[in-house]
């Protein structure tokens, strides 16, 4: 579940970056209410290629790329990619300077030893920043995530880059393997009060391409996840944060779960088991125990970087470790992401998300 911060990125934009932020409602003010924006409600069918395009009618939507990667000699590393798009208005997009969305992209780097991440910013209708189909092309400067493959299945050949003072990459990504529904059929319920977004993944990609750090340049490959999400108010105000993990088994397995933590109350848990073809089960809190272990001082936060998570139904008991412990976004914005290792019944790698900490 890859909420964000892009409301209140386009509460700091459109009310000038020296001005105090608003009170927040929710982590990142995602729960203030909108009324006026389109609601996410079951049952919606969704529609390929158009649906990797962008959504007009709701407040906040987001294309995240997340890879696990090793060069030759089996060092690890970790590559992230975020384009954000907030609506200022739900109105129809307007061209030009009237536009009323604001775009945002994240981009990080991560290695046993290292982790640097950069942000950008743009308005939209004037170039700088956008989605479009056919093909299909998400970018932001000159950061690109965008199709080799026909427009049909635009997806299954990427192109996805990012460059900042301290790092950049070039990866191509490739998949052969159905697209994922994530929740109940692409509705993903974040609370039981029924809050929720739209939400589909890619955990099958294949990566490999050239990625380059303090002036080193190294060749990897390995697994990537991408997570494509809108809603228009996806939190309450009493949710504070969360923990959300993608995980490739080496089994050819896929989990992706998530812990809304709450100010007052049990977190909201949840979760998708996806087999290796790509068929799905919803797992609900009573299938999963994902209980922090070791915590560590991140950017002056006490932060659970070691995790144990049970999945008895699917005999999985692991413990993941982060790669780095301070793999801190110490963006405008700040939160932890990065790379994780797997251990116990199965092995693997995957990515680890915590907010509101």
């Amino acid at each position: 579940m890859r909420i964000k911060v892009g409301v209140l990125m386009l509460a700091l934009l459109s009310s000038g970056c020296d001005q105090p932020a608003p009170d927040e409602k929710g982590f990142a003010g995602l729960g203030n209410q909108a009324a006026t924006f389109t609601p996410v409600v079951p049952g919606r069918a969704f529609s390929f290629p158009a649906d990797h395009g962008p959504h007009d009618g709701f407040r906040i939507e987001w294309w995240y790329v997340t890879a696990n990667l090793k060069d030759a000699q089996g060092n690890e590393f970790g590559a992230q990619w975020t384009l954000f798009r907030s609506a200022l208005t739900a109105a129809p997009e307007q061209a030009g300077w009237g536009n009323q969305a604001i775009w945002l992209g994240h981009a990080a780097v991560t290695s046993a030893t290292l982790h640097h991440a950069a942000e950008r910013y743009a308005r939209g209708g004037v170039g700088q920043a956008g989605v479009s189909l056919g093909p299909f092309k998400a970018w932001i400067d000159d950061w690109q995530f965008s199709s080799q493959a026909t427009a049909d299945n635009p997806l299954a050949q990427m192109h996805l880059s990012a460059r900042d003072k301290t790092f950049s990459y070039q990866l191509q990504l490739t998949s052969t393997r159905p697209l994922v529904l994530q929740g109940e059929k692409g509705f993903s319920q974040k609370s039981e009060q029924g809050q929720a977004s739209y939400y589909y993944s890619q955990p099958f990609f294949q990566a490999s391409g050239t990625l380059e750090i303090d002036g080193k340049s190294v060749q990897v490959s390995g697994p990537a996840w991408l997570d494509r999400e809108w809603s228009s108010q996806p939190l309450t105000a009493n949710q504070s944060g969360w923990d959300w993990f993608s995980l490739h088994l080496d089994s050819g397995e896929q989990v992706m779960l998530y812990r809304m933590r709450q100010k007052d109350g049990e977190p909201y848990l949840t979760g998708t088991w996806i087999d290796a073809e790509g068929r799905t089960q919803l797992l609900h809190a009573s299938d999963i125990t994902l209980i922090p272990q070791d915590a560590t001082n991140v950017a002056g936060r006490t932060m659970p970087v070691r995790w144990a998570i049970k999945v008895p139904g699917k005999h999985l008991d692991i413990v993941i470790n982060a790669l780095n412990t301070q793999a801190w976004m110490d963006l405008r914005i700040p939160y932890w992401e990065g790379p994780v290792r797997l251990s116990g019944s199965h092995a693997g790698r995957g990515y680890l998300e915590m907010t509101g900490y």
